[in-house]
């Protein structure tokens, strides 16, 4: 298969799972109602922000398949994007912060473990991977505080 059309897949793949699963989760009154640490951001910026970082993650995603489809590196991949995608379900659809929190860690130590096992033989997508960390960083103390608050 051709590598730009493994690119799109994975790009127009995650971007729009990733959209669907917003789609199907929508904050609703129960977030709302919920309270927020100071440092939550402001819900406009959640959009821009995945999105970005789900064109990075498919970049990753597509090199890593070109390059080591049957890695372990590649087996990390799918994880993380497995747990990334619950973990809407998780807080918003089952309105559970708790079990948010179960799904957001594991998927953080994912993240971080595809980063070291792309660092050497990928450092592109290594580097992908790095604003996605720091994001779903942000995120596991977000979702923290939330749980703790309420």
């Amino acid at each position: 298969m051709n590598r730009t059309v493994i690119y799109l897949l994975f790009i127009i793949g995650v971007v729009g799972i990733g959209s669907l699963v917003g789609l199907f989760t929508p904050t609703g009154d129960w977030y709302q109602g919920l309270q927020k640490p100071s440092f939550n951001p402001p819900g406009w910026i959640f959009g821009p922000v995945w999105t970005v970082l789900y064109i990075l993650i498919g970049i990753a995603g597509a090199r890593t398949w070109i390059e080591a489809r049957n890695s372990a590196r590649m087996k990390t991949w799918f994880v993380q994007m497995v747990l990334n995608f619950l973990w809407s379900p998780a807080f918003f659809g089952l309105e559970s912060p708790l079990l948010a929190l179960i799904v957001i860690v594991p998927m953080l130590v994912s993240i971080i473990v595809f980063i070291r096992q792309a660092w050497q033989p990928d450092r592109v997508s290594a580097l992908c991977f790095l604003p996605y960390a720091a994001w779903v960083s942000f995120a596991t103390v977000l979702n923290l505080s939330i749980l703790l608050l309420n």
